[in-house]
């Protein structure tokens, strides 16, 4: 998902590079002779094998007599590389700051919509749970141990579920209700915490059974849309974000698809409460 996903939009911007260059006449190996490179590097940009520099795209369109392009094009091109960061990079500064960091997007998100194949999401869990959760990740991942300082940035972010202002529509499948996160007394706490967490107004809580023929709504990685602007996606080795709306679109429709197939309210927690039983 994330290298192929990067890897279109790389040859997206390839190919509009070799589309201007043919526009004005030129073959490669002449821009490349005039912009002072190697020879097999235009085909590389071209073909989405390498990415282009800012100064590399300033002298492709220099070249090329577009000039009035530069400042589109290079924010494509950063667009594609901030799309996919692996988890190291990002952690790379602690767990409190990488719950930190999402901040901005969620107080300008009126919307969310959350599915969830791996773990509770994070605004609905306890501390316990998420203690629990960022301590197997610091552990995997050797990332600094702020835990307890990360814990209680993301409690606080769950205060947006009392705003009033913003909605919440939350998909999980029902495995993540058996997956053991912590000990049976984190879990038991979380899955009474979930059951609490479903009667606030804000939130609508969708359990996707074990046992329910799928049809469309095909179990894949967990992600959040925000709004309709922005898909970020849950990958094991990265963190994926998809602003271009044909690929927002999609998340959008799978999240509708899998949400036919959840059950709620009632139907829901007597999943949860059968999820706890199972615990004792």
């Amino acid at each position: 998902m994330s290298s192929s996903n990067v890897q279109q939009a790389r040859a997206a911007l390839g190919l509009r590079l070799r589309e201007i260059r043919k526009d004005v006449g030129l073959t490669s190996r002449e821009l490349a002779r005039r912009a002072g490179w190697h020879e097999s590097k235009c085909s590389r940009l071209e073909h989405g094998r390498t990415s282009p520099s800012d100064q590399d795209i300033r002298s492709w369109a220099s070249l090329c007599g577009v000039q009035d392009q530069i400042a589109d094009l290079i924010a494509t091109a950063r667009g594609i590389e901030s799309m996919y960061v692996d988890w190291r990079r990002m952690e790379r500064g602690g767990l409190r700051q990488v719950q930190r960091s999402v901040a901005p997007l969620m107080e300008r998100t009126s919307r969310f919509r959350m599915y969830q194949s791996w773990v509770v999401p994070g605004l609905l869990q306890t501390a316990g749970y998420t203690r629990a959760v960022l301590g197997t990740i610091s552990a995997l991942r050797d990332v600094p141990g702020d835990i307890e300082d990360a814990v209680a940035v993301r409690v606080h972010r769950q205060r947006v579920l009392h705003s009033g202002g913003q909605r919440f529509a939350m998909l999980l499948e029902e495995w993540v209700l058996r997956t053991m996160i912590g000990d049976s007394k984190v879990m038991a706490e979380q899955l009474g915490h979930l059951i609490a967490a479903a009667t606030l107004p804000c939130v609508s809580l969708g359990i996707v059974p074990l046992g329910a023929p799928r049809g469309l709504g095909w179990p894949v990685e967990s992600f959040t849309l925000y709004d309709d602007a922005q898909a970020n996606v849950e990958l094991v080795a990265g963190h994926l974000s998809v602003t271009r709306p044909s690929e927002v679109a999609e998340y959008a429709r799978a999240f509708t698809e899998l949400s036919e197939i959840a059950v709620y309210g009632p139907r829901a927690r007597k999943l949860i409460t059968a999820a706890i039983d199972s615990l004792e």
